[in-house]
């Protein structure tokens, strides 16, 4: 891991929970991470590329190359998926929009933050610009998830439903994080760089359905990623950025919860609470999602067949995604009505079930208009209710306990390996396979350049 050349000096006051975040940053070494821990950094690494690959081809990230290339640096990293190389903070805004934009990330359920997308982002071009290790990747990015996780759940739940957008918010502190543990920042400066990181944190809900919502996770790459250059040329911040009178947890929260910000540090993992997505839309989508594929399969439905759908789900389920007719491939990612009708005519949940043509598309339409949902009391967040009504008079129902790629139903690695697979092939061809093999041997690469070149498109 590189050093620091520079170390600062405590201040008195410096003695919370900001302090002693920047010196599990500072401190934090790869011969010290569990196995487990190290291997869920691979997985996770390995699926959110496999987003960012994919998502790169989205319009929303040749807008803000288009836009914003022209007042950046020389090129030193590579844009995931692109026959691209940008500037370091360009390329964390690009890929972290990019990752996001497909709604097929990464998602820590308990607090509701997609944690791997603003730290990857901001940390694979660094990483990349620097010849770093795999090694020193995975302890960076370990750093980067267990800061970011620690921050959601020290503002969460009052934060969320206020309508802020949590992954926007706390993932900068995240890829604050990251950046400073991958530049040998001590803990002063680690401690400053998540200050930078605080004052500007931002991200809100109402932009759910739109470009913005991805725009929040790179912004927070970006941001993070500044935050941490910033303090390394001695740029200072509060002593009590997060937890002071107010600071960020007392300012964007009205129910703060200081004691998560270092509960369980260094001894419990973050990381190993977090769940891949199975469907390319929102979590709370999923389990009914997962009843309507599993009734088609079981009882050989058809759109033909199909009466009426009701869905018995959660609060957040239509609060988040009850968006009844969705105009774009982005609004019917938080349409449940549009998955539960894909979910029957398709069979599937992935990207092209959420495009715009698909979104658009008559059968879609139609189908969906016959789909209700309504709260129901004792049904969980990864819960749900599926009842369907044929045309010939049947009724079929289930009830889904656990979606798909939930901690109870973990997605395998092979399950994984193919999704990355699955994303990254239509854009960056037969590199796609080098690139997964790249990923799986994180922990022993000896330069991420060369992981990341693999994970650009062939010009």
């Amino acid at each position: 891991m590189s050093k620091d050349t520079t170390s600062t000096t405590s201040s008195p006051a410096a003695t919370g929970a900001t302090r002693r975040l920047g010196r599990f940053i500072g401190e934090l070494r790869f011969e010290q991470l569990p196995q487990p821990v190290v291997a869920e950094a691979v997985r996770a690494s390995i699926n959110l590329l496999g987003c960012s690959i994919n998502g790169a081809l989205h319009e929303s990230v040749g807008m803000v190359l288009a836009g914003l290339g022209p007042f950046g640096g020389p090129p030193q990293a590579t844009v995931p998926g692109l026959a691209r190389r940008a500037d370091c903070l360009l390329t964390a805004l690009a890929s972290g929009i990019a990752s996001h934009v497909g709604d097929f990330d990464d998602t820590h359920p308990d607090i509701l933050v997609h944690p791997s997308g603003p730290v990857i982002s901001a940390l694979l071009p660094l990483a990349e610009m620097r010849g770093a290790s795999g090694a020193d990747f995975i302890t960076a990015f370990v750093a980067g998830v267990e800061v970011e996780c620690r921050v959601a759940r020290a503002v969460h739940p009052a934060h969320y439903n206020a309508g802020w957008h949590i992954t926007g918010t706390a993932g900068i502190f995240g890829a604050a994080a990251a950046c400073a543990r991958l530049l040998g920042l001590d803990e002063t400066r680690s401690a400053w760089a998540l200050g930078i990181a605080a004052t500007q944190s931002a991200g809100i809900r109402e932009m759910f359905g739109s470009m913005c919502k991805s725009l929040h996770v790179g912004r927070a790459a970006q941001g993070g990623l500044t935050a941490a250059l910033l303090a390394q040329q001695g740029f200072t911040s509060a002593d009590a950025a997060i937890e002071g009178k107010r600071g960020f947890i007392h300012v964007l929260s009205s129910v703060a919860h200081p004691e998560a910000l270092t509960a369980g540090l260094n001894t419990e993992w973050e990381l190993l609470r977090n769940t891949y997505k199975l469907y390319a839309c929102g979590l709370v989508i999923h389990p009914a999602l997962d009843g309507c594929i599993q009734l088609r399969k079981q009882h050989n439905l058809t759109s033909a067949d199909i009466a009426h759908i009701e869905l018995q789900v959660h609060p957040l389920a239509l609060e988040l995604t009850g968006k009844p007719s969705p105009r774009s491939g982005l609004e019917g990612k938080f349409s449940i009505f549009h998955a539960a009708a894909v979910g029957i005519i398709d069979g599937a949940g992935g990207e092209q079930q959420f495009s715009d043509a698909r979104v658009r598309s008559a059968d879609a339409i139609t189908l969906r208009g016959k789909v209700t949902a309504r709260v129901e009391p004792g049904v969980g967040m990864e819960q749900a209710v599926v009842t369907i009504y044929t045309t010939g008079g049947q009724r079929h129902e289930v009830r889904i306990e656990h979606c798909a790629g939930s901690l109870e139903r973990p997605l395998s690695d092979a399950e994984l390996d193919a999704k990355f697979l699955g994303l990254a092939e239509p854009a960056i061809g037969a590199r796609a396979a080098a690139a997964l093999a790249a990923l799986r041997g994180l922990p022993v690469a000896g330069n991420c350049a060369d992981v990341a070149a693999l994970c650009g498109a062939v010009a």
